[in-house]
């Protein structure tokens, strides 16, 4: 017996050493496990979000497009839902494979001469923060034709891409799974502190890239998270796009999007979209599609 302990006790000893001393391995699950059940534990998370209600939040739009500052309105509209997430659609009902998000459907309307413009962005991300967005469609309308793209979160990041444009024929990709610049504006409403911050390969927003015919593919990003008095600015640069993205919130919570400014260059312009908070409204929106319905719409500025 002496001499089988002696002959596997180093064994032992080695397999206990190689656990106990990986402190990465144990550093990263303890921080994922901490920052979800602190967040879990946020009262004012589910009283705000989970009210059976939406946040509607309306901004007075100028928008870089054809070297010139267009105007127009934005919407910003958040929400929580159950997701299916190998369907990838909303959940019709309950279902111990759900899994909750916060979604954004962010829009724009605009009119460049005599024609106008109607974006979408649609963004479906985890509660969970220290997972990536399942979702992301962009839908771009005006008088020339239609753009559409949709990624999925697989194995891969899957995009299918469709457009009238000859240089932006119909093609699929599949990515790298780099940080989304889409899925940060959830993440700033669902734990802005905890932002990717520093070096970072960001794949941009899928407006900035359909719009202005650019690759679909992650690009070397710098973004930092400062305070500001009561807001917090989460600004993002990308030097070989000559893009700067800033967005302000409020440092409290529930973290309301005040403004966003986006900086480029538009045929050989360096211009600045800009996006200013007129009002925000809490609402059941998807029950009130009547005549009457229509004073909301007033409400937050849009008529």
């Amino acid at each position: 017996m002496k001499q089988i302990t002696k002959v596997y006790m180093p064994i032992i000893l080695s397999f206990l050493l190689f656990f106990c001393s990986n402190p990465e391995l144990k550093k990263d699950n303890k921080t994922d496990d901490t920052e979800i059940k602190s967040f879990q534990k946020n009262p004012e998370f589910n009283n705000y979000w989970y009210s059976g209600k939406a946040e509607i939040t309306s901004y007075k739009l100028s928008q870089i497009r054809y070297g010139e500052i267009h105007e127009g309105t934005a919407v910003n509209i958040f929400v929580t839902e159950d997701f299916l997430p190998k369907k990838q659609v909303k959940a019709d009902k309950a279902n111990k494979n759900n899994v909750p998000i916060l979604k954004l459907n962010s829009t724009k309307k605009f009119t460049t001469g005599i024609y106008p413009y109607s974006l979408m962005t649609s963004t479906f991300s985890p509660i969970e923060i220290n997972k990536n967005a399942i979702k992301i469609s962009f839908s771009s309308q005006e008088w020339c034709g239609n753009t559409f793209v949709q990624l999925n979160n697989r194995e891969a990041y899957q995009i299918q891409f469709y457009s009238y444009f000859e240089s932006n024929a119909d093609k699929k990709i599949n990515l790298k799974k780099h940080i989304l610049e889409n899925e940060l504006w959830n993440q700033l409403r669902i734990s802005p502190k905890n932002l990717p911050v520093g070096e970072l390969q960001i794949i941009p927003s899928f407006e900035f890239l359909s719009l202005n015919h650019k690759e679909f593919k992650a690009f070397s990003a710098i973004a930092s998270l400062e305070e500001q008095g009561a807001f917090l600015i989460y600004t993002i640069n990308y030097p070989k796009l000559d893009r700067t993205l800033s967005i302000k919130v409020t440092k409290d919570f529930p973290n309301t999007i005040e403004s966003w400014e986006e900086t480029f260059s538009s045929r050989g312009k360096i211009l600045t979209t800009k996006a200013e908070k007129i009002t925000t409204i809490q609402s059941a929106y998807w029950s009130k599609n009547g005549v009457a319905d229509i004073k909301e719409r007033k409400e937050l500025g849009l008529d």
